[in-house]
């Protein structure tokens, strides 16, 4: 009998957030599966996948028949527990421990997907407090602050009151700084800690833990749950992509050829989750030198045709060009509109 390794054995898992826009919508194709809804993910072979980069490709490509174009390494998530309950393979090794190589890949249209299981689903489906384009969403109001506010004054000792305190005014924007679109991973871990969200209560189950003492009912309504930590992950891709479209030109990495100035308006505030003074951001935008107008012109049925944009040369030429001038939402929750 072969002696069994001092060293636990280690599961790499390649998580793809593939990331578009579609009819002012953000969107990530997820998977079905038994254990829910996921991402698209499946584990790096050495002997199969040269790279972890060409790995994802061809998960995603089995798993939903789409093709990936741009990709960026997003983030590894290694922490010990961090897939709590069980983010193992089946038929792996339940020992083993389960590292996470999460990647961002963007598109500028939702590709048609030929498996059945295969969606796409809106980020604020699993983040409803993160979009303020109708104003503050009422989840923040009427679930997610008293929630909070009941977890921050159940700690044990006036230190660690005021260390949630603290915690949930930069995560939410409660103090001078305002809401920071950036700080949706931040966000969502709190809730989680605060059993706001259902994978706490999965997760706390799965670990003979004792519930929350926060209600279900809160948990149950704070947007849809993802299987393992990927919600997680999501939340990381979400937080990479709003703080990535202020330094790099990223945006036009989901954009069409051409485009109008308000299409790029919207398609940016759907990202980033709140709207946009409509002359400021088109005097930054085309300030900037980040498009150039086209002679062609949008055909509308009612008002005045729009003149079609497209990225500039040197945008598409260099990656490292500067990004967005995006204004910061002042008001957090709970603030006077």
């Amino acid at each position: 009998m072969a002696k069994k390794p001092d060293h636990p054995a280690i599961a790499i898992l390649l998580n793809a957030v593939l990331a578009v826009i579609d009819e002012r919508e953000p969107k990530s194709l997820c998977v079905r599966r038994a254990d829910g809804l996921g991402l698209p993910y499946g584990p790096f072979d050495p002997a199969r996948h040269r790279t972890f980069e060409l790995g994802l490709r061809s998960w995603v490509a089995e798993q939903t028949r789409v093709s990936l174009g741009y990709v960026e390494q997003l983030y590894t998530f290694g922490d010990k527990g961090r897939e709590a309950p069980a983010a193992v393979l089946a038929g792996g090794d339940g020992d083993a421990r389960v590292v996470s190589v999460g990647y961002l890949a963007l598109a500028p249209e939702p590709a048609k997907v030929a498996v059945r299981d295969a969606q796409w689903r809106s980020w604020y489906e699993f983040f409803p407090w993160e979009d303020w384009r109708r104003g503050e969403p009422a989840i923040l109001r009427d679930v997610i602050m008293p929630g909070l506010g009941a977890w921050t004054a159940r700690a044990e000792t006036e230190k660690r009151i005021g260390a949630r305190q603290e915690r949930v005014a930069v995560a939410f924007g409660l103090g001078e700084s305002g809401w920071e679109e950036e700080r949706a991973l931040e966000r969502y871990e709190l809730m989680y800690e605060a059993g706001l969200v259902e994978e706490a209560w999965r997760d706390r189950a799965a670990a003979g833990l004792p519930e929350s003492k926060t209600p279900r009912a809160s948990a149950s309504v704070t947007g849809l749950a993802m299987m393992s930590d990927h919600r997680r992950i999501l939340a990381t891709a979400i937080a990479r992509l709003r703080g990535k479209l202020k330094y790099r030109p990223v945006i036009f990495e989901i954009m069409p050829q051409t485009f109008t100035l308000l299409t790029l308006q919207k398609t940016v505030e759907a990202i980033v989750g709140f709207e946009f003074h409509k002359q400021n951001f088109r005097r930054s935008v085309e300030n900037g030198g980040l498009v150039v107008k086209t002679e062609a012109r949008e055909q509308s049925q009612s008002g005045r045709p729009a003149a079609l944009f497209r990225a500039s040369p040197a945008v598409r030429s260099d990656r490292a060009a500067a990004g967005l001038a995006i204004p910061r939402l002042k008001s957090g929750p709970g603030a006077p509109r």
